[in-house]
């Protein structure tokens, strides 16, 4: 479970990092991408843990939500899922022009 939230919160800070400010910005790559302890992000910023604690929990919630409204990791998601499914179709060559031609209309609806 919280490899699974680390990883979705690495896509989701991936998306949506221009979004953020400076300081939200480091607090979550020092985090979630170079894997520093609450306290080590509070002690080179000078601030209390509970304060790092704080604004990374805040910034989790704003992701979340740009998340909710823009779905730019969710229509990732589905891009992805609908190229593994054309990889495989070309390995196979079981594929018809017909399934050729739906899920590449299919990757369409995604962008």
């Amino acid at each position: 479970m919280l490899l699974e939230k680390t990883t979705r919160m690495n896509f989701l800070f991936d998306f949506y990092q221009a979004l953020l400010t400076d300081k939200q910005r480091s607090y979550m790559q020092l985090y979630y991408l170079d894997d520093h302890s609450l306290g080590e992000i509070a002690e080179a910023y000078g601030v209390s843990r509970q304060a790092v604690y704080d604004n990374i929990r805040r910034t989790e919630a704003m992701l979340e939500e740009y998340e909710d409204k823009l779905r730019l990791f969710e229509k990732f998601q589905n891009r992805q899922q609908i190229i593994a499914e054309l990889s495989k179709k070309t390995t196979d060559n079981s594929a018809s022009q017909t399934v050729w031609l739906e899920l590449i209309e299919q990757l369409k609806q995604w962008d």
